[in-house]
Parts: structure tokens; sequence; C-alpha cells
């Protein structure tokens, strides 16, 4: 089991950043490998999750149609740290966002978030028109 802890949410305009922090916990699980695929998923209000990015066992990453060109999913494996970069922030971008992990391999499917087992609690983001 992973413990997964988010943040580097907040408000800001619109056409502004942000960049999102998780870091890993790995003491529970005694599973000391840091390339498995994690991912990035949201939730607003009222609105099903949804798959933002994921990142995968070579660091190849994907992402939603919405976010790509404006966020960049990226990793340190010696921190064990997953990141966010979130730009030109839109209005529709406000959710919580949470990170997930670890799966072997990111699947075709990784946007549902089945092949994921570990959660964050979330960090909130907020965008100002």
């Amino acid at each position: 089991q992973l413990l997964l802890v988010e943040s580097g949410g907040g408000s800001v305009q619109s056409g502004g950043s942000l960049r999102l922090t998780c870091t890993v916990d790995r003491s529970l699980s005694g599973y000391t490998d840091t390339s498995g695929c994690m991912a990035w998923f949201r939730q607003a209000p009222g609105k099903e999750r949804e798959g933002v990015a994921s990142i995968d066992t070579v660091d190849a990453a994907h992402y939603t149609d919405s976010v790509k060109g404006r966020f960049i999913i990226s990793r340190d494996r010696r921190k064990d740290t997953l990141y966010l970069q979130m730009n030109s922030l839109k209005p529709e971008d406000t959710a919580m966002y949470y990170c997930a992990g670890e799966s072997p391999y990111c699947s075709d499917s990784w946007w549902d978030g089945y092949d994921f087992r570990n959660w964050g609690r979330g960090t909130q983001v907020t965008v100002s028109s």
C-alpha cells in the first residue's frame, strides 16, 4: 500500500499556472521500485472523475485532450514524487485533483482509474475568469 499526499493547489485567475506535487510514501508497502504507472485525476462538483494525465514505466506521458499542450506530468524517481505542471489554466480546470498509483504499467484505459489501488485525498484547484 502506498501513501499519496497531494499539495500545490490553490486559487488562480484564468491564464495562470500551478504546479501540483504528489509525494509517495512506500514504507507500508515494502516495494521500492519507483517506475510504475502513476496518474493525476480530477473531479469537479457534479461531474464524474476524469483522468488528466498518466506517466508510464519509461516516463512516457499521456493526457486527456482538454489539457494537451497546457499540462505536463513528470516525476522525480529519487524523491519518489509526481508532479503536474498546469499552465494556461481555464475556469473549466476547476476541480479537486487526485494523485493515483501505482500500476505495473499504464493500460489503454488508465483514464478510468481502475488500474490504480492507491489514491491521495486531493488538492483543490480553483480558476476564476
